[in-house]
């Protein structure tokens, strides 16, 4: 692993442990040369996967890309970091078991949509009002009057 500070390859691990349920290993790592350490997460990887948008591009799968957009949704909703990884892992394990490399970015966008909608009924209309283009405040209505009444898990709202 190459270090990020000076450039050198020589570094070593200096502690590894599982970190979200054993599906990522966290690496820390110090340089031999400049003596500076720092993380490395490892993840498993079943295959290489490109999203094809909707005018035909091929773009390499980002999920930090993907993981920004759920974070902007669940702004200041009490969602946590690992709960939004978890998410991100879900999804990217379900585009992986597809047994295709290219996805459209549709199915990224509903899955995505699915899993909020599980979660966090205003995260879920927050991400649908980008990913749908919502124009007006008519969409909105539109769309909050298919949700169904009850919060997520049950809690009846907040």
């Amino acid at each position: 692993m190459r270090c990020p500070f000076c450039g050198s390859e020589d570094t070593q691990v200096k502690d590894s442990r599982p970190v979200e349920d054993g599906s990522v290993i966290r690496r820390r790592r110090q340089c031999a040369k400049c003596s500076a350490r720092f993380t490395t997460l490892e993840r498993v990887q079943l295959r290489e996967l490109v999203v094809v948008k909707k005018d035909g591009r091929r773009v390499p799968f980002d999920r930090d890309k993907l993981a920004r957009s759920l974070r902007i949704a669940t702004r200041k909703r009490g969602i946590d970091e690992d709960q939004i990884e978890r998410l991100v892992n879900r999804i990217v394990r379900e585009l992986e078991q597809t047994g295709e490399s290219e996805i459209p970015s549709t199915r990224i966008g509903e899955l995505a949509m699915q899993h909020l909608a599980r979660l966090d009924h205003v995260a879920y209309v927050r991400f649908a009002s980008v990913y749908k283009d919502f124009a007006t405040a008519r969409d909105f209505e539109e769309f909050i009057r298919d949700l169904p009444d009850r919060e997520p898990g049950g809690s009846g709202g907040r």
